[in-house]
């Protein structure tokens, strides 16, 4: 039960940055920061439970990482309800900090949406493959920064495209807090999905030392 709580709770607190950055700062000149601030919360919490459940926090990230063979099968399920669970109680707990958001989320343009969260999400996953769980990383304290500052730079890059979740577990816990549109389920869950699976098998292929 140890890796199920660290997920919940490093889920929990990624999700409530994302809702109290986007409706909290909303329209103010702080509101810049959001893609920092969210990727900073990520790179802390990667490194506060990384030695507890690998800090995987998004169901993306959790697939790839079973496909890698770094994750039991015994565990996804356990990891996904932990994550979808922390996510959906953050964006409750972000309207009883910050309130509501001012207008209903729009659902983006179908292709590019999907397309920009199959993006991020498979930079995020790429990364994490190749420094959370490659046998020439693993000796090194970076990931965790790494691993923050891909969500962050895809935050900036692709945000604007899609809402930027790159995590099924920021998908729902957005949806639920009225940040992100449930009329966008399918590209988010698809794109996210396909990037992390598709992300283990690139690994497989530009990192055959890791499976010798």
């Amino acid at each position: 039960m140890n890796k199920y709580l660290a997920e919940f709770i490093g889920t929990f607190f990624l999700v409530l940055t994302v809702y109290c950055c986007v409706v909290g700062l909303a329209g103010g000149a702080a509101a810049i920061f959001a893609g920092l601030a969210i990727g900073s919360v990520l790179m802390v919490m990667i490194y506060a439970g990384g030695h507890i459940s690998g800090a995987h926090y998004n169901p993306a990230v959790t697939l790839a990482v079973f496909m890698r063979g770094k994750c039991s099968i015994a565990d996804v399920p356990g990891y996904i309800i932990a994550q979808l669970a922390g996510g959906i109680l953050a964006a409750l707990v972000g309207k009883v900090l910050v309130g509501s958001p001012a207008a209903a989320a729009e659902t983006a343009s179908f292709v590019p949406a999907l397309l920009a969260e199959f993006l991020g999400t498979f930079a995020l996953c790429y990364v994490v493959l190749n420094t959370a769980t490659s046998k020439a990383s693993e000796r090194t304290g970076y990931y965790g920064l790494a691993i923050g500052f891909t969500v962050t730079a895809m935050a900036y890059a692709l945000g604007g495209i899609s809402g930027g979740a790159f995590n099924p577990a920021v998908a729902v816990g957005g949806m639920v807090g009225g940040i992100l549109p449930w009329g966008g389920i399918a590209y988010f869950l698809i794109g996210q999905l396909a990037a992390g699976a598709l992300a283990a098998i690139v690994f497989r292929i530009v990192s055959p030392g890791d499976f010798e």
